[in-house]
């Protein structure tokens, strides 16, 4: 069964990069997703710039180095090429989620996003999936 991890109180796409960053030193290939193109290509340059001691190498889901590249950004789930870990930025949960063996969720600071957070949260403990919570704006 997949695990899943929701995390909490910080922004939302640094939180995204340094988690990244994270899975790909336990040797984790993640795959990135949202339908929103504007998160993709945010995203895209943030991963380049985040941190100056992390390099993330990653690319497209369509692009022809996508089988051997640790990280994948998704804007469509036409493609998958691993099964390790999916961060979901979309707003719904995707369809596919249940193929990977981990799923990392965020959720926004704006009202909209922690509602939409929250519809996640509850779509995945109706189907008995144990859910791990992580806040990140406690100490």
């Amino acid at each position: 069964m997949t695990e899943i991890d929701f995390y909490s109180g910080g922004d939302k796409l640094h939180t995204a990069c340094r988690l990244v960053a994270k899975a790909m030193r336990k040797g984790l290939k993640v795959m990135i997703y949202t339908s929103d193109t504007s998160i993709v290509e945010r995203l895209d340059k943030l991963l380049w710039t985040f941190s100056s001691i992390d390099f993330v190498p990653h690319c497209r889901v369509d692009d022809k180095l996508a089988d051997v590249t640790p990280v994948i950004l998704a804007d469509k789930a036409t493609k998958l090429p691993h099964d390790d870990v999916l961060l979901n930025l979309d707003v719904e949960s995707p369809s596919f989620f249940s193929r990977f063996t981990r799923l990392i969720e965020i959720a926004g600071t704006t009202p909209e996003d922690t509602e939409a957070a929250r519809k996640r949260y509850r779509f995945y403990q109706d189907r008995g999936y144990q859910i791990r919570h992580h806040n990140l704006g406690t100490v």
